[in-house]
């Protein structure tokens, strides 16, 4: 049964010409060795292939000498000499054969070639020579047979148990052709179990589960007269013959093999795994387990199922099975250790053939982990799936490891504690903060309680706790957690210690998020100049630092002194880590956000790229950080108007952070933000509201209703009801958005201007002046007072101002206010970037109100001239200015 192609071989390699042909057909136990040959013989009897006949020998129950000479005297009539030794008797005989033309000579379970060899015909004649063996021999007629192909094999059990059966339980079907391994032995047995007792198919899974090899269904009875299947042992006692002629050490081998996962086994592993025995000792092991056909492959080997299932019934009688678990369990906690936090795709290429085994200690051996291990097997397998992105897969692992460690060392132990700590952390970066958090209490309760206040571990408990809350923009119950962290490192490590730079860089990013940029410049500064002084200029966590305080100067609209830090730090995490790095392709992503709040989009570009190929290369398509660099890249082409570019990219984003992350994560509500922004830009705003509405809902749902991203969220949708003209809909919103800045962030703070702003360009579109002025005011002072004078938005702010006052016809205030916007941007963000031309044409457009149509003229051309150079031809504000221009003709 599925034997076709293998019989055709077996064919053409039985028929060469001018010699003796020798074929063998290999193959483990139960594989239908015999079975194949009893198939050939019996077609090319029919065929005539064989005018010479067919002769069957028995290898391994008698002698084939004796059988050759009974076979010559009762089916040739021949008498071979009696004062003739053995093998002078045997080769008589087959010069004396009678029949002429080919014959075939089947040499059956042959296990030891050298004692079969001298008794074969000699050269050259006409005999044909095929050998069944359970050995690896190095003949070049090999043939090795190997289990059945899914499809086969349910063939196999339909013709035994029916097809009806097989089509009522199709799943189970093929569960049960699975489990068996497709060996064709073992589902003769179990076919003709199943139809005799006239059980179900999943009655039979659930008794091979519950018994496995002992199970009567894989035996053969010596005393059955009801058998009339042609085999003669079952699939154990088929296994134990080859475990019969195994060496004690390959046995022992076998054994250990056993411990493995049913997947690849990397023969680095067996050597961690056995690293007390000599290397030339555990290959002689390894060859005479591949020579019986027990273990298959090259580097990476693979032992059958059944075949394992045999070996670790042996496994559990032998006097060194603790000895093997232990050796086992210690060499893949050591794989676990070597597991980074991040792995990239080289390392998670070399990780990957682990992972089974990994997995197999921590479902079935875990109780031969000391305890001091324990927590590793689990911490590995989640930073495996985590630091990949693949929190689902990582998550039951770590829950796993808080239950095991809290059975096995109790509640009141520090590891139970990390435990915690590791689970939240997952739960925190899948955006489930209301787990998070009871989790983290615990871990810093169960330290206290354990080690006393006076802890470094208590320490990260504390940053930890104060990280979460950062993330829920839970700012004021952030800032305590993170000062008593700094505190406790500063007073048991000292002021001279890394965790204290640490402490330093995530108050500064606190006050950074809260816009308390004066605060948190020092702090940026301390953590740079704390780390160069500790673990000298040349190392990843200096670069981390000038990333960060270049971020905080990118906030300020200090470009000119960012662009520096950023490019130092990118150098130098391409000298330290090399360019195949993921830092350095954070590196990349962080010099084009630069760029491209300068205008600088063709230089933007090429980083952009760069940073998504190399994510993509090292990380995998599938990871987040992909994610993020489809969005920085849509976003780039989004303000140059390149919507068409930018739409798939954003998509792309949004799939892939479902795919990952799931649909309740903040990420995702993000990507439904920014692809709605991108639809409103295109006045496609039936399609970008339900979006914004999504990320809203999402928001309020995963981060409640009092977090800084739901007050972006109110703007946002806001900014969609002003655009169409519902004015009564967007003001209520973008109320709720100020009040809830005003409330979370505090009056000072950027955010907080940008609403006062939002909430006066309403005003302003319908009319309402008087209530659209001091809100511009209030925003342009706060603007001032919070980033200095010196900012992007601050040039904003007079550009809005002015707008506000042409509108009302006072022209000789609007202009001054125009004109501080155009020489602001211009020294800030340069010649060439888009808000630029749009203070040309605003300033032009008052001119032109005024009749001022020669000062104009030049204005709206060179706007005209960085629109087109700047952003795309069919951008909104290149086609703007345009109108603008033909406007000012036409009015002339």
């Amino acid at each position: 049964m599925g034997r076709s192609r293998e019989l055709e071989r077996l064919h053409q390699q039985l028929q060469r010409n001018n010699e003796v042909v020798i074929a063998a057909v290999e193959g483990m136990g139960g594989v239908g060795k015999t079975e194949l040959a009893i198939q050939h013989s019996l077609l090319h009897l029919q065929l005539h292939t064989y005018p010479g006949g067919i002769c069957w020998l028995r290898a391994r129950e008698e002698d084939i000498g004796l059988q050759i000479i009974q076979f010559a005297r009762t089916d040739l009539g021949l008498q071979p000499p009696e004062d003739l030794e053995l093998p002078e008797r045997v080769r008589w005989c087959w010069q004396h054969w009678q029949h002429k033309g080919d014959t075939l000579v089947v040499v059956d379970d042959v296990k030891d070639y050298s004692l079969i060899k001298p008794l074969l015909p000699p050269q050259p004649s006409q005999f044909k020579v095929l050998i069944t063996t359970r050995l690896k021999l190095d003949l070049a007629g090999s043939l090795f047979l190997e289990v059945l192909q899914e499809d086969d094999a349910l063939l196999l059990l339909t013709q035994l148990v029916g097809e009806q059966k097989v089509t009522q339980e199709s799943i189970k079907a093929k569960e049960l052709v699975q489990r068996l391994g497709y060996l064709p032995l073992a589902l003769q047995l179990v076919g003709r179990y199943v139809k005799k007792r006239k059980i179900s198919l999943t009655e039979m899974l659930r008794r091979l589960e519950e018994k496995g090899l002992r199970h009567p269904s894989l035996e053969v009875k010596e005393n059955d007269p009801t058998w009339t299947l042609d085999i003669k042992r079952g699939v154990a006692a088929a296994f134990e013959l080859s475990w019969s002629e195994l060496s004690e050490s390959a046995q022992q081998l076998g054994c250990l093999l056993s411990l493995f996962a049913l997947a690849g086994i990397p023969w680095l592993l067996v050597e961690r795994a056995a690293a007390d025995l000599d290397a030339e000792e555990l290959e002689d092991a390894r060859v005479e387990l591949e020579n019986l056909h027990l273990l298959t492959g090259e580097d990476t080997y693979v032992l059958h199922q059944l075949i394992r299932e045999f070996l670790r019934d042996k496994q559990k009688n032998l006097a060194s099975g603790d000895e093997h678990k232990s050796s086992f369990c210690q060499a893949m906690v050591e794989v676990a250790k070597e597991i980074p936090q991040t792995p990239n795709l080289n390392e998670i290429t070399a990780l990957t053939p682990a992972i089974p085994h990994l997995a197999e200690v921590a479902q079935n051996l875990i109780d031969a982990v000391s305890d001091e291990n324990l927590p590793w097997v689990f911490t590995g397998l989640g930073r495996f799936y985590s630091g990949q992105g693949l929190y689902a897969l990582a998550k039951p692992w770590l829950e796993q490891c808080v239950s095991v460690v809290q059975s096995r060392l109790g509640e009141e132990h520090p590891d139970v504690a990390t435990s915690y700590n590791n689970l939240a952390s997952l739960y925190k970066s899948q955006g489930r903060y209301t787990e998070a958090e009871p989790l983290y209490k615990k871990a810093l309760e169960l330290r206290q309680r354990l080690l006393g206040d006076e802890h470094p571990s208590v320490a990260t408990s504390y940053n930890n706790l104060a990280s979460l809350y950062k993330s829920q923009g839970r700012y004021t119950e952030a800032e305590p957690f993170y000062k008593k962290a700094l505190e406790l490192r500063q007073r048991l490590l000292g002021d001279e210690h890394p965790d204290v730079a640490s402490s330093y860089n995530n108050l500064a990013y606190l006050y950074k998020s809260q816009g308390r940029y004066s605060e948190a410049e020092p702090l940026y500064k301390k953590a740079s100049e704390l780390f160069q002084r500790l673990l000298g200029e040349e190392h990843p966590d200096v670069a981390t630092s000038y990333n960060n305080l270049a971020g905080l100067y990118e906030s300020q609209g200090r470009y000119t002194e960012a662009e520096p830090l950023i490019k130092k730090a990118l150098e130098l995490r391409q000298r330290l880590l090399g360019e195949e790095h993921p830092s350095v392709a954070t590196s990349y992503n962080d010099l084009a956000l630069l760029y491209e709040s300068q205008g600088r989009y063709t230089e933007a570009e090429p980083l952009c790229k760069k940073a998504l190929e190399l994510q993509q290369r090292l990380l995998g398509e599938e990871h987040p950080d992909v994610a993020t660099s489809y969005n920085n890249l849509a976003l780039l082409y989004e303000s140059q108007g390149r919507y068409t570019e930018a739409e798939p990219l954003y998509k792309k984003a949004l799939e892939l952070q479902q795919r990952l992350l799931g649909e309740e994560h903040p990420d995702v509500a993000t990507s439904y933000n920014n692809l709605a922004l991108l639809y409103e830009s295109q006045g496609r705003y039936t399609e970008a509201e339900p979006l914004y509405k999504k990320a809203l809902e999402l928001q309020q749902r995963l981060l409640g209703e009092e977090h800084p991203d739901v007050a972006t969220s109110y703007n946002n949708l806001a900014l969609l009801y002003e655009s169409q003209g519902r004015y009564t809909e967007a003001e209520p919103l973008y109320k709720k958005a100020l009040e809830l800045q005003q409330r979370l962030l505090g009056e000072e703070h950027p955010d907080v201007a940008t609403s006062y702003n939002n909430l006066a360009l309403l005003y302003e579109s319908q009319g309402r002046y008087t209530e659209a002025e001091p809100l511009y005011k209030k925003a342009l002072e706060l603007q001032q007072r919070l980033l200095g004078e010196e900012h992007p938005d601050v040039a904003t702010s007079y550009n809005n101002l002015a707008l506000l006052y042409e509108s009302q016809g006072r022209y000789t205030e609007a202009e001054p206010l125009y004109k501080k916007a155009l020489e602001l941007q211009q020294r800030l963000l340069g010649e060439e970037h888009p808000d630029v031309a749009t203070s040309y044409n605003n300033l032009a457009l008052l001119y032109e109100s005024q009749g001022r149509f020669t000062e104009a003229e030049p204005l709206l051309l060179k706007a005209l001239e960085i629109a087109e150079h700047s952003l795309e031809e069919n951008h909104p504000h290149t086609i703007s200015i345009r109108k603008s221009l033909k406007s000012l003709h036409d009015n002339r």
